[in-house]
């Protein structure tokens, strides 16, 4: 769960601001922290950047500030560039935390406003960074470090979503679980795992180093494959269990801290979504569609890197049949949308026809590689979840977009459209896509978490990295990819 009462500002930690579910004047939010210059609205000079000053960053990449110059430069729309300017260093401005333990590269991530490191969060926040790092040694060491304090997460408990920097302790400590104090929060979520394999896998790609691929990243990578054995459930409930005292029926789980029963037929359960809120059948589809890719991922580094035929055949093995019941039982003809994916399934048949505005989602499985783009199934999915056959897209006076459970009703994410350009082939709804995101920042300079669909200064979370850096990255791929949109 990730709604906090107090939030530092994005430019000084020291001030602080009511957010959780408040209407958010962009004015009052910002203004302490960003001074005059500002831009509220269209026509209003903006500011040089809105990043923290150079002394107050966590860490500079030259590589980065390269990028961000060279992008700019070619961007026609001023303040389309002023939003790229302080989105895409977002991650290395305010969140992580870069140093060398027993001389090894070692970075703790925070998602923004939570001082907690979530392994999805953390790995989708410094993904866009990835493809510079041969341009810049000191950024090539944070990204080590990213994925070294993966490994260390996943070992100290693979089934926690989110970690302290140390046994600190957390605020829900006194979940009915088994936590332990180096844990901010411990909800089982599959995508936990896929995206620290995402990274690593990414990582080797791009700089053919295979130092990564050491004692500890193999001790949680085979964590990594016995978690998701077990929480195929073919014998008993595994593990793993979860409840928490609290009115919200979204953070806990029912069955005694198993979640609604499922058949097993090869799927892995998940008890909570990426956005962290609990699955209703815990089958979730996006997920497992990661899971696949993850699998095979790890089958190449086994086989190519560590010359393990073994765990590569295991990894595979158990890709494809994760793989094969997916086409079983989580496809299904829908009455407007013909073949798609549901959301959610059981293996008794039952099927949840929704999308949430976390990654991985449906829409995202695109962006992620999980499908390709062209794939029919995945087009009528992506139809559908963009429809308001959807029950969680809005459309209002300020934008179109998918919200989720997590925020509530009418409130669309940042994230969702950012995912939705990514997606889309038809340059019309790309330029439709950055002019939503142009026009729903509420004159701060960057992206939430959600906003209301008629009124984006009503707006959750103003320090989101995740949703920041993805933003850049938006920016970043069409510079390389679709150019003639930004000029």
């Amino acid at each position: 769960m990730r709604h906090l009462v107090l939030s530092r500002t994005q430019n000084n930690p020291k001030i602080m601001i009511r957010r959780d579910f408040i209407k958010t004047s962009a004015a009052a939010s910002f203004g302490l922290a960003m001074g005059s210059g500002m831009s509220l609205a269209a026509g209003i000079p903006f500011k040089e950047t809105n990043r923290p000053p150079k002394a107050q960053r966590n860490f500079t990449s030259k590589a980065v500030e390269n990028t961000i110059d060279e992008i700019k430069k070619n961007i026609k729309d001023k303040e389309l560039a002023w939003l790229f300017e302080n989105c895409f260093p977002n991650t290395l401005d305010t969140t992580v935390e870069y140093e060398v333990n027993n001389g090894e590269p070692d970075t703790f991530v925070i998602t923004g406003d939570i001082h907690a490191m979530w392994l999805r969060d953390s790995s989708a926040q410094v993904w866009p960074y990835v493809t510079l790092v041969n341009k810049d040694k000191k950024l090539k060491k944070l990204i080590q470090g990213v994925i070294n304090r993966h490994n260390e997460c996943i070992i100290i408990d693979p089934y926690a979503n989110a970690f302290n920097n140390g046994p600190a302790g957390s605020e829900w400590e006194s979940d009915h679980t088994d936590m332990k104090p180096e844990l901010h929060e411990r909800k089982w979520e599959i995508d936990s795992l896929c995206y620290a394999v995402r990274l690593a896998n990414g990582y080797w790609k791009e700089t053919g180093d295979t130092s990564i691929f050491d004692d500890r990243w193999e001790k949680a990578m085979k964590l990594v494959v016995k978690t998701f054995k077990e929480q195929q459930r073919k014998e008993d409930n595994g593990p793993y269990h979860f409840q928490r005292t609290t009115p919200r029926a979204t953070d806990t789980l029912s069955g005694k801290g198993y979640g609604n029963p499922v058949k097993p037929v090869g799927l892995i359960c998940s008890a909570f979504r990426p956005s962290d809120d609990a699955t209703i059948f815990p089958f979730l589809v996006p997920s497992n569609l990661f899971a696949v890719q993850s699998l095979r991922q790890l089958a190449t580094i086994y086989r190519d890197v560590k010359g393990d035929v073994a765990s590569a055949k295991e990894c595979e093995e158990l890709a494809n049949e994760v793989e094969g019941a997916l086409h079983k039982y989580a496809v299904a003809e829908h009455l407007d949308h013909g073949k798609i994916y549901a959301f959610e399934v059981d293996g008794f048949g039952n099927q949840l026809f929704m999308d949430d505005s976390n990654v991985p989602s449906l829409l995202s499985m695109g962006y992620l590689g999980c499908l390709e783009i062209d794939d029919p199934i995945y087009q009528n999915t992506r139809n559908f979840v963009l429809s308001e056959d959807n029950p969680y897209f809005f459309s209002g006076k300020a934008a179109k977009g998918i919200g989720g459970p997590h925020v509530g009703m009418d409130y669309i994410w940042h994230m969702s459209i950012t995912l939705q350009a990514m997606t889309a082939t038809d340059d019309e709804e790309i330029k439709q896509c950055l002019e939503w995101l142009k026009t729903t920042h509420a004159g701060t300079g960057f992206m939430h978490e959600g906003f209301h669909k008629d009124d984006p200064d009503n707006f959750t979370r103003s320090w989101f990295a995740w949703a920041n850096t993805l933003f850049g990255e938006l920016i970043y791929t069409l510079y390389k990819e679709k150019p003639h949109l930004l000029a």
